[in-house]
């Protein structure tokens, strides 16, 4: 079974949020196989969803961002998940321009709270994540990941949240190296 985790914080006053990017591609896959999430044993919800003949669970922990970890941790013992390479973490990453999908099979948390948490849960840097560049001309870097997108942004949005839903099914059906050949770049030049 797949796993894809999208990072998000709970709660309407962060639901269009640049922190939530990862909610919005969870539920825009959700929404092309008519996955209905339900809530699990702990800080998290999920659906199980089929693409082509591979199954994938989406998971949206509820816990706030920097809390990930422990949904994470708790969904991969419940559902005795042992290979993270079949894991797809999807995050914001603000040190990325806006317009720039980033997949990798492991490494550090590059200062994204909620895969420091997970990668201090699960014990390893070993976890594919794909990361969504929300823009990296702020001031405050707190301030910017809990803005929404500005006006300019959103005209783009909807067409980067389908175009990484795209990187999503292809890193099931095709693994994360052809993958990252495929959509690893910037999709507004």
């Amino acid at each position: 079974m797949y796993v894809i985790v999208g990072l998000g914080n709970p709660g309407k006053d962060y639901e269009n949020t640049r922190h939530n990017i990862g909610f919005k591609i969870i539920d825009k896959i959700a929404d092309r196989y008519r996955g209905q999430f339900k809530k699990g044993p702990h800080s998290y919800l999920f659906t199980k969803i089929l693409i082509e003949s591979k199954t994938a669970c989406l998971v949206k922990p509820t816990s706030f961002m920097n809390r990930s970890g422990e949904a994470v941790q708790h969904f991969f013992q419940y559902f005795n998940i042992e290979n993270y390479l079949k894991t797809l973490i999807i995050l914001d990453d603000f040190s990325l321009p806006f317009g720039i999908i980033r997949l990798r099979p492991e490494g550090s948390d590059g200062g994204q709270k909620g895969l420091k948490s997970i990668i201090k849960k699960i014990g390893t840097e070993k976890l594919p994540r794909l990361r969504f560049g929300i823009g990296n001309d702020f001031y405050d870097s707190t301030a910017h990941v809990l803005s929404p997108f500005n006006r300019n942004e959103k005209k783009h949005l909807m067409n980067l949240i389908s175009i990484t839903a795209d990187a999503v099914e292809c890193f099931i059906l095709k693994g994360i190296d052809e993958t990252m050949n495929i959509y690893n770049k910037n999709y507004l030049l």
